[in-house]
């Protein structure tokens, strides 16, 4: 009876463990060209969400996650007010940019994709992004921590953000391609 219970627990996958977005030491950055010369970086200040992390097993990894536009942040709050409005996100009408992981594809201990999906402006897509991670830890007070960062780009027309023009000789005012950099640490569940 001991066998066939010890038999029965290795045939359960581990459940893995959740943890709490820490907001405070995460950030959600992009750039995107601006008249083909340069980047424009931004922030969104506000988000929040949660993902399932136990070492060494990806399958059991999940990440979900809600940005709200409205704490955008550019340096400029003229040009932050134009990108929530009618012409960019209209964030009147759709509030939140949603990610969802579908699943993770690690190539060593350290490296891999995660795929998901993001909706934002009212469609949801797939999108692919680099993930390195980056270690669990129990800090000063307890708190057991892990962290990872996760890069990737995509194409800003696709979600229906078509605002912007081509240049006298070509080029564009506003690029098409969003580079997104993700920098994640969570506490775990209690």
């Amino acid at each position: 009876a001991a066998l066939l219970a010890v038999l029965l627990m290795a045939a359960v996958p581990a459940m893995a463990t959740t943890y709490d977005l820490d907001s405070s030491h995460s950030s959600v950055g992009f750039k995107i060209k601006h008249m083909a010369i340069s980047n424009v970086k931004g922030t969104f200040s506000e988000f929040s969400g949660t993902f399932d992390f136990t070492p060494g097993e990806s399958d059991s990894w999940n990440v979900e996650a809600v940005i709200q536009l409205k704490s955008i942040s550019t340096g400029d709050q003229k040009r932050d007010n134009h990108l929530l409005a009618e012409d960019f996100f209209d964030a009147e009408k759709y509030p939140t940019m949603v990610f969802k992981s579908t699943g993770v594809k690690m190539k060593d201990d350290e490296e891999g994709q995660l795929m998901g999906t993001l909706t934002m402006h009212g469609i949801t897509l797939p999108v692919t992004l680099d993930l390195e991670i980056g270690g669990t830890v129990t800090d000063p007070w307890g708190n057991d921590r892990a962290g990872f960062s996760a890069t990737g780009k995509i194409n800003r027309k696709d979600w229906g953000l078509s605002y912007g023009s081509v240049m006298e000789g070509g080029g564009l005012v506003i690029g098409d391609d969003v580079k997104i950099s993700l920098e994640v640490e969570g506490v775990k569940q209690k």
